[in-house]
């Protein structure tokens, strides 16, 4: 079935195209309505129906032929460990831990917050959640304790599961301080907490109202899974960019067991029985689609891996894991990629392991730009994809959908829209775009089955966020054009597009340029505050490893790429050399902090923030320059 087809078959019938992708699931009560839209913009799909998350992810594939088939490999560099479940072994697990929560006195409905690092456990306990109807919220491991207490006041969990420590390469990093700290600040107080001990670092519980992981689960008898509506929340989860009020984006079960399922078969080509290898983290949406529900729903082995791309122990790997673990789909993000890229840029460390088992390699959680993308083209020599979809969306809303169709490649480019996603650049009026011209893109109410349905008890702010702008649209927040071909290329946020003496320039086009210049690894460009012009873009270049050359040199001839290739409205005359770029736990570049120091403007150190020094080192850089 070809893209075009299938496209077409959607947008021709959209009511009966979910209908047939919701027959690959199993379901307690069939729904009695597709699409119930009476209550627009609250869209609700597969109204009526019953059914369970967990059931569809674990139960029915032990009772169908995969008892034994694994279901989990866990792959720790940090601990030079792994641990295989197959399919009859996590529904056990996860049966018994679905068992002790409910000891703990969750019930259907209620939230569970679950603090964890990347270990089997968070993988159980939100599939544990699932089995019991309860609504599991996830929050990454290490979160600041302010943060996690304002989530804690948002869901107000009856019960959060934690563990004593995570890890990261040279520190082990303890949680148990943090969640207390949060409990304290707290207004909202759970009653029970839930510890997994790591022999890593042993944490002290707190009398009659922590329980460490292994002697209470112990203690649990297994529990059957429980229907839920298809429109009853399965999880909540925060967006990562959240300060003050905190937008907890929901997600049903119905929806997206369905997107998810139909989704690992036509995006992602993968077949049940295929090891899909997300190389995310469980606080992630990436970790919620790909590691946990997408490749579990689907009867696929998923891989959940503790550690870094580099440095655990070297370039080489992400290569070990998909040599030792036969991944068939990696999985994972640009930054990933620039990082290894950066290290080895002759793919060395890859020729010491055999990768043949690999078909394809996803990209997403940041543009991918052209230089890497055909970076990982040529050492790999498979379909590399550069996609796009957002925590709010929770799968791909343009991507070239290698199970239908795959479509020629246009480096910079995510593709084209995945059936189900109607998407569109609209200018400040409104009005589309026309092809090559940059605006804001967004998508066609009603959303897609398996996308947000609202925000965590407040509709108001969601329509604000997401509706707001453009009447019937959801609003992306992302910048971009869609070519004469219908290719969708994004460029950057909403908010990354400056105005240079009238002209609506994409910073990410020119990091893009900047990005191909031999010596760089990778880029951010910022808009620096101008009197005369209104905004001038700033460029912060990190080299790639073993660069002699000087960097005034490198400086000079990146100015005149981006003059040759853009042109001189784009008034780019300034970049500096940093040893790294500020960033997000799950990759993406802070590109509004850096601008607010350049900016010399009072900003706050996000939450989100891997290693907040890195703050400091740009601003010594902006201060000497």
């Amino acid at each position: 079935m070809s893209y075009e087809t299938t496209y077409a078959k959607w947008q021709t019938d959209p009511q009966n195209f979910w209908a047939e992708a919701a027959r690959a699931i199993d379901w307690d009560k069939p729904w009695q309505q597709v699409l119930d839209d009476s209550n627009p913009p609250f869209y609700r799909w597969f109204a009526g129906g019953e059914l369970n998350s967990c059931y569809n992810a674990l139960d029915r594939h032990v009772e169908n032929g995969r008892a034994d088939q694994a279901a989990l490999i866990y792959d720790s560099a940090m601990t030079d460990s792994i641990q295989t479940f197959t399919y009859a072994q996590l529904r056990d697990q996860v049966a018994q831990l679905a068992g002790a929560i409910r000891n703990l006195g969750v019930g259907k409905g209620d939230r569970v917050i679950i603090y964890m690092p990347m270990v089997p456990e968070a993988v159980m306990a939100m599939l544990a959640c699932a089995r019991i109807g309860a609504i599991h919220s996830v929050v990454f491991g290490g979160f600041a304790a302010n943060e996690l207490a304002t989530r804690i006041n948002d869901a107000k969990p009856k019960a959060v599961l934690s563990a004593s420590c995570g890890l990261e390469p040279n520190r082990v990093v303890a949680y148990k301080p943090l969640l207390d700290k949060a409990i304290e600040l707290a207004t909202h107080k759970p009653d029970h907490c839930l510890i997994l001990q790591r022999p890593q670092l042993t944490a002290d519980l707190t009398p009659n109202r922590d329980y460490d992981w292994h002697d209470y689960v112990a203690q649990a008898e297994p529990v059957a899974c429980v229907p839920v509506a298809a429109t009853d929340p399965l999880y909540i989860l925060y967006t990562s960019g959240t300060t003050g009020v905190p937008k907890g984006i929901v997600r049903d079960n119905g929806g997206h067991a369905v997107a998810l399922k139909w989704s690992m078969e036509y995006v992602y080509n993968v077949k049940p029985g295929d090891v899909y290898w997300a190389a995310s983290d469980v606080g992630w949406v990436v970790g919620h689609s790909y590691i946990v529900y997408g490749p579990l729903l689907h009867g696929c082995t998923t891989v959940l891996y503790e550690g870094k791309p580099v440095g655990t122990p070297d370039p080489g790997a992400f290569w070990r894991v998909v040599d030792q673990h036969q991944v068939n789909v990696l999985f994972t993000a640009p930054t990933a990629f620039r990082a290894i890229k950066r290290e080895d840029p002759n793919a060395t460390y890859m020729t010491k392991y055999d990768v043949s088992s690999l078909r394809a390699l996803f990209l997403a959680g940041e543009r991918c730009d052209p230089d890497t993308l055909q970076w990982a083209e040529r050492i790999l020599g498979v379909p590399v994809v550069d996609h796009w979809w957002q925590t709010e969306t929770g799968w791909p809303i343009v991507a070239n959908p290698l199970g239908l169709t795959q479509l020629p490649v246009k480096p910079g480019s995510a593709s084209k829209p995945v059936p189900g996603y109607d998407v569109r650049v609209l200018n400040l009026d409104g009005d589309e775009q026309r092809p090559g011209e940059i605006g804001d893109i967004v998508v066609k109410l009603p959303l897609p089955p398996g996308t947000l349905m609202t925000l965590w008890q407040n509709d108001r702010l969601f329509q604000n966020a997401y509706l707001r702008s453009y009447e019937g649209y959801y609003l992306t927040a992302d910048a971009g054009y869609k070519d004469e071909d219908g290719y969708i290329f994004i460029m950057s946020r909403t908010d990354d597009i400056i105005n240079v003496a009238g002209h609506r320039l994409s910073t990410g086009a020119i990091e893009g340029v900047i990005a191909a210049h031999p010596d760089v690894a990778e880029c951010a460009v910022v808009g620096l505050k101008d009197e005369l012009k209104g905004e001038v873009p700033l460029g912060f270049l990190v080299l790639k490893a073993g660069v002699q050359r000087a960097e005034a040199d490198i400086v000079q001839e990146v100015i005149q790429l981006v003059r040759e290739q853009i042109g001189p409205v784009a008034s780019f005359k300034q970049a500096r050399v940093v040893q790294r770029l500020p960033k997000t736990r799950s990759g993406k570049v802070l590109r509004s902090t850096i601008k607010k120091i350049a900016d010399r403007e009072a900003y706050r150190v996000p939450a989100t923030i891997d290693d907040p020094a890195i703050l400091d080192e740009i601003a010594a850089v902006l201060n000497s320059a």
